[in-house]
C-alpha cells in the first residue's frame, strides 16, 4: 500500500461509521469502473471556488429568484 493510500485511510479512519460507508461505497464504485473520477477544468475549478467564496459570505438566491428559475423549467 502506497503512502497516500495509507494516509487516506488513517484519515477515513476518524469519520463516523456512516460517512465511511459512504467513502467505502465511492472507492467500490471506481474501482468497479461504475464512475470514474473527475478532473475539472481550470474554468471549472474557479467556478467552484467562486460559488464557495459566495456562500461563505452567505450570497445566496432569493426565493424569488429560485421560483423564477423553475417557472422557466416547468417545475
Amino acid at each position: 500500500m502506497t503512502d497516500l493510500l495509507e494516509q487516506a485511510i488513517e484519515r477515513v479512519r476518524t469519520l463516523s461509521p456512516e460517512t465511511q460507508d459512504e467513502v467505502a461505497r465511492t472507492m467500490l464504485a471506481v474501482l468497479d469502473g461504475e464512475q470514474g473520477l473527475v478532473v475539472l477544468s481550470p474554468e471549472e475549478k474557479a467556478s467552484f471556488a467562486k460559488s464557495l467564496a459566495q456562500a461563505a459570505r452567505g450570497e445566496f438566491a432569493s426565493d424569488e429568484r429560485i421560483r423564477a428559475i423553475w417557472a422557466k423549467h416547468g417545475l
